[in-house]
């Protein structure tokens, strides 16, 4: 029983300006970096429904960025998002390819899946797009496995280098959800300190200095991230990941390698085995030194397939 892999052209449709680091070929870098993992079963991502977004945001906000979508060119929503013609398009696609990908892991189709959509989500608050994100992914991903799957726990685990603001605010009020974050601190957005704790004391939030690589990474997840998701005994395990804690990425400064992102897929999915039979769901986030995205991505999903079998 193989990964299986969700992804869509649609994504290619969300064009950023040049020099943005959101950009299409982030796409090619992922497809680039899947080219030889073994046993994935690739489909299309579905296209998600207004019921899907309305799982984590209003409708009002829905129609905030539907009817600001371009006939041409850009429309910025904020300093670093941007919109263009096929911007709402592609952030559907990765909304239903998350919630398709919850779907087939909790129906039995496989152990793990990996949503390889963009733009990514964990930046979207309930009624703001920012951070090159439009709709809170894996914030929704959790939702629908409680809502609709009757689940009474899941977990989100985001080891992007960008604190998870959205995830956090779209999850702070859900006593169901366990959202733990790794991130450098201070750096974008701003958020994510340890006194983060959320409504019912179920957020996790563990800032790391600058310069911090995988030696000291790997020490605080086992001390912090690691325990807590296993004491919490999630359903499912929701993955946001985010690339861009590589010590080549351009937009932060994390010491991270491909080795390091293996043995932390390793030990979620340690604790995914012990709990919930494997199940988990990742969903990509950042990531913006292409070599490093290809790379990086490899490696995680090799490590979800080989431990899928």
């Amino acid at each position: 029983m193989g990964v299986i892999w969700y992804s869509h052209e649609a994504g290619r449709g969300h064009v950023t300006p040049q020099g943005h680091p959101e950009q299409v070929a982030r796409l090619t870098a992922v497809e680039r970096g899947l080219r030889d993992v073994p046993g994935l079963d690739r489909r299309e991502a579905p296209r998600g429904t207004e019921e899907d977004v309305l799982l984590c945001h209003p409708a009002r906000y829905l129609e905030k960025v539907r009817s600001a979508i371009p006939e041409e060119g850009w429309r910025q929503l904020d300093a670093d998002t941007h919109l263009a013609p096929g911007s709402l398009e592609a952030g559907l696609r990765g909304v239903g390819g998350c919630v398709a990908a919850v779907d087939a892991v909790l129906g039995g189709e496989a152990r793990a899946a990996f949503v390889g959509c963009r733009p990514p989500g964990h930046h979207a608050e309930r009624e703001t797009a920012m951070g090159f994100c439009l709709f809170g992914n894996a914030a929704i991903a959790a939702r629908h496995a409680l809502e609709r799957h009757g689940l009474s726990r899941v977990a989100v685990v985001d080891f992007d280098v960008h604190h998870g603001n959205g995830t956090q605010d779209l999850l702070w009020d859900e006593s169901r959800a366990l959202f733990a974050s790794s991130h450098q601190m201070p750096l974008y957005p701003g958020s994510g300190a340890a006194s983060e704790r959320g409504a019912h004391g179920q957020i996790v939030n563990v800032p790391l200095d600058p310069g911090t690589g995988g030696a000291e990474m790997r020490a605080a997840y086992e001390a912090e991230i690691l325990p807590r998701l296993e004491d919490w005994a999630p359903e499912l395990v929701i993955v946001s990941a985010g690339f861009d804690a590589h010590a080549d990425d351009p937009l932060a400064n994390l010491g991270w390698s491909e080795t390091d992102y293996a043995w932390l897929t390793e030990r979620i999915c340690d604790v995914a085995d012990r709990v919930c039979a494997g199940r988990i769901v990742s969903t990509l986030e950042g990531g913006y030194d292409l070599p490093a995205l290809a790379a990086s991505v490899a490696v995680h999903v090799n490590v979800l397939e080989e431990r899928s079998r």
